[in-house]
């Protein structure tokens, strides 16, 4: 008796749902620092649409892998913690100047954080210091081509 195997009927919602949460499981959680034989990657996206729960909108972003970090509600380090960097590569719409990291850059980059921080209504949006994007050894902060925060 040739029987067919049984096949549990799953909605197209959670088959979504479950290659979603799939895809994650094999994502890097942290970034480690680029040694000498490793390269930082980077790229400038046009034609974008981002637009932040402020009002401002975006067309230009930096694809950039990034160090896990707090991402502060204005270029400050004693600002409101907006949200958090958790995931690697990350996007950085445009760029500010604040205080000085412990690398010396006083460039912070404006961001979207993986995860949503202490003001939940801005849905982590804010800031990182420099020191957090992981640009290649050929670029400099802040990058070119990226704007300057409309802000400033």
């Amino acid at each position: 008796m040739n029987r067919k195997p049984f096949l549990p009927r799953v909605s197209p919602r959670a088959a979504a749902v479950a290659a979603a949460v799939g895809a994650l499981l094999c994502l890097p959680l942290t970034a480690a620092p680029a040694s000498a034989g490793e390269r930082a990657t980077c790229s400038l996206q046009e034609g974008l649409d981002l637009r932040d729960t402020i009002g401002n909108a975006f067309t230009k972003a930096l694809y950039c892998d990034n160090l896990p970090s707090d991402v502060y509600g204005r270029p400050s380090f004693d600002a409101p913690i907006t949200g958090w960097l958790r995931l690697t590569p990350s996007w950085f719409t445009c760029y500010t100047i604040g205080p000085r990291d412990t690398q010396g850059n006083n460039v912070w980059y404006y961001t979207q954080g993986d995860q949503v921080g202490e003001l939940p209504r801005i849905k982590g949006w804010g800031n990182v210091p420099a020191e957090v994007v992981k640009i290649p050894s050929t670029m400099s902060h802040p990058v070119a081509g990226l704007p300057r925060c409309p802000w400033y």
